[in-house]
């Protein structure tokens, strides 16, 4: 079997096992072997691909008896194994600490029935979106992505989860239809919906129409990725879920349109007059996320506004369409898949051990937990780009790509990206000191309450606490309701590895930060030319 015939895989497995889970849903046991039997085996092939396309170039597989190119095209280079790589680990990791959260709980009742096969469903949405080779097969990634995330968002059915999982389906819709709309003109202009293809054909019509598409499908796919002013969505519908659904959420939904940007940007409009566009998109993203950041009251809320506000960090990358701006920006996203999803799983475990994700209701938990101070510091400073951590790389290679650029609008962005990686250590640092250094706030004093987020057994209020504020709007100011009491549980193992796990993943790029920078360059080589991905999918109409 050649390595082409494993690229089915990553979505074929989580498929499968979406079918067993199903039928096993009265034995949840049976339900978790599967899962992680099929996620450890996407995380294998994963690894496989990403190591062929690196020695060997990018490989292809036409699916179905169709003839090429009417087929489904699967397609495999650089970027897209890396992104796919990544993306198994998390979904893989984030899975365990789930299955931690139910086992701590008890959670017999609790809707897991129907959280393995959602969740590998997203799995295989995820994995269908880095694979897909044309514009069709990209937009079923994406109602595979909506139809798990709606269902993971409102697990529990609570009226806040509810509320989130409607605005987000709503948005969702209408970047759907843009994205048919505009899959339509795409193929009325060419008479094809085949990435390859399309990079053939759409230099030869008419530069107005070419503009006209690349501007709708620059908004379907930024307003997946929360890209400013297109990013409201986000701060209101993640910080609702579960902690594991937020952290996937985080780690990956976001990355999946910006990696959609990366391969429709450059391989079918490399001449492209809106890289400006992109950059000026980039910078209101970084400055207008980390101001929002700066003013929450909570820590998941605060996450969520980091995970807006580095998107444009993305977007600078993307926008110099240069070898060393889009390599930065493919370092970056790996980097930011790991530290965003470790973080969220933190914030699960701050809010177990401390009763709350307010930072105003935390305190003095270095002292009783050194070990959750230490996890949520070293991926908190890594966000924030602190040296040697792999933010700080990331963002050195970003800024060295726009000081080398020399215009305007990448002089701002180089300011614009150092003032609010400032502003992310201060938000991050205020974070840790209020909910880890300073003594645990007193009894009956005044302050800020955020809307509770149920806890990780998928329906449940965490405490009284929760209970008693459920009908309060998020960072309402009243008066603390009396007798109150933080409930502490201790840390499950497996809750806690799976988030060290992370946590060591997001190091480990730290460490070996020089040879995926050198496998990011070769990965920004090959996306700026075309020609092997064309040769790979179509070697008798390759130049």
């Amino acid at each position: 079997m050649t390595v082409a015939n494993l690229l089915p895989m990553p979505v074929l497995l989580p498929l499968l096992g979406a079918a067993l889970t199903l039928v096993a849903r009265r034995h949840p046991r049976v339900q978790v072997a599967i899962s992680i039997a099929v996620l450890a085996a996407s995380l294998a092939v994963a690894a496989t691909l990403m190591w062929s396309t690196h020695h060997d170039g990018p490989i292809a597989l036409w699916l179905g008896a169709w003839s090429e190119p009417l087929g489904i095209a699967l397609v495999a280079d650089r970027i897209s194994a890396l992104m796919l790589l990544i993306s198994s680990f998390v979904i893989l990791v984030v899975l365990v600490f789930a299955i931690g959260q139910g086992v701590a709980d008890g959670d017999e009742d609790s809707p897991l029935a129907i959280y393995f096969p959602t969740y590998l469903v997203l799995s295989a949405g995820v994995s269908n979106a880095f694979l897909a080779g044309d514009l069709f097969n990209l937009f079923v990634s994406f109602e595979m992505l909506l139809f798990a995330s709606f269902v993971l968002l409102t697990l529990g059915g609570s009226g806040t989860r509810i509320r989130a999982g409607t605005t987000y389906v709503i948005v969702s819709m209408v970047s759907s239809f843009l994205f048919l709309s505009a899959i339509a003109g795409v193929y009325a202009a060419t008479g094809t919906v085949n990435l390859a293809q399309l990079s053939l054909r759409l230099p030869e019509i008419d530069p107005t129409v070419s503009l006209a598409l690349q501007l709708m499908l620059l908004t379907v796919f930024g307003i997946k990725a929360a890209v400013f002013p297109m990013s409201a969505w986000l701060p209101d519908s993640y910080p609702s879920a579960p902690v594991p659904v937020s952290a996937v959420f985080a780690g990956l939904l976001t990355k999946v349109g910006v990696y959609a940007i990366v391969r429709t940007q450059f391989l079918l409009f490399p001449e492209s007059p809106l890289h400006h566009l992109i950059m000026g998109a980039g910078l209101l993203t970084m400055i207008i996320g980390i101001l929002g950041a700066v003013a929450q009251p909570g820590i998941k809320r605060m996450l969520s506004f980091t995970l807006v506000s580095h998107i444009g960090y993305m977007l600078f990358g993307i926008g110099l369409a240069s070898e060393s701006g889009v390599s930065a920006a493919i370092f970056y996203i790996a980097h930011h898949i790991t530290v965003q999803t470790a973080l969220f799983l933190i914030s699960g475990l701050i809010e177990r051990v401390g009763g709350s994700t307010v930072i105003d209701r935390l305190g003095g938990l270095a002292a009783s937990t050194p070990v959750l101070a230490v996890l949520f510091f070293v991926p908190a400073m890594n966000l924030a780009g602190i040296p040697p951590f792999s933010g700080f790389v990331g963002k050195v290679g970003l800024l060295q790509a726009g000081t080398q650029d020399g215009s305007v609008i990448a002089w701002t962005l180089v300011v614009g990206s150092v003032v609010t990686s400032l502003l992310t250590l201060y938000a991050v640092a205020k974070t840790w000191s209020a909910a880890f250094w300073r003594p645990r706030a007193v009894e009956g004093q005044d302050q800020t309450f955020e809307m509770p987020t149920l806890t990780p057994s998928f329906g449940r209020l965490s405490d009284a606490i929760g209970a008693a504020v459920a009908a309060q709007r998020p960072s309402t100011p009243i008066a603390p309701p009396p007798a109150v009491t933080q409930v502490e549980r201790p840390m499950p193992p497996l809750m806690l590895g799976a988030a060290a796990a992370v946590v060591a993943f997001s190091l480990g790029l730290s460490l070996f930060a020089g040879p995926l920078f050198t496998y990011t360059d070769a990965a920004a080589r090959q996306m700026l030319s075309s020609d092997a991905y064309v040769r790979a999918v179509l070697p008798e109409e390759a130049p």
